[in-house]
């Protein structure tokens, strides 16, 4: 069977009047025919189930591989917040919320002062 009987094949069956019974046996006919082993449906459900399986694996390898990383970054942070404490304790004597924002000792008619330029 050639590729312009198996198109008009494909033609025929979209006609709804025609009758497409006899297409399979004219495709298997033509040398087309395809026989499958009694477990071939088992094997393939096997196949995929077993990829399902891998699939899974994969994505729990991937997740520790994340919170380990996470835990990394985390634990560097908190490292670098207490080195910023411990500075700004040394630099201005105190952990008060004027020494977070930098302003010190200052009085705050100074500040005023400063931010309204009288």
């Amino acid at each position: 069977m050639n590729k312009r009987e198996i198109k008009e094949l494909i033609l025929k069956s979209l006609d709804p009047e025609t009758d497409t019974s006899s297409f399979p046996e004219k495709i298997g006919n033509s040398g087309s025919h395809f026989s499958f082993g009694s477990d071939f449906a088992g094997k393939v459900l096997g196949r995929i189930g077993s990829a399902q399986q891998t699939s899974i694996v994969r994505d729990i390898e991937f997740l520790r591989g994340l919170n380990s990383a996470f835990y990394r970054i985390a634990l560097t942070g908190v490292a670098a917040i207490i080195i910023l404490l411990i500075s700004i304790f040394i630099s201005e004597g105190s952990l008060s919320l004027n020494s977070f924002l930098g302003m010190g000792n200052n009085v705050d008619e100074t500040i005023i002062c400063l931010l309204t330029g009288n």
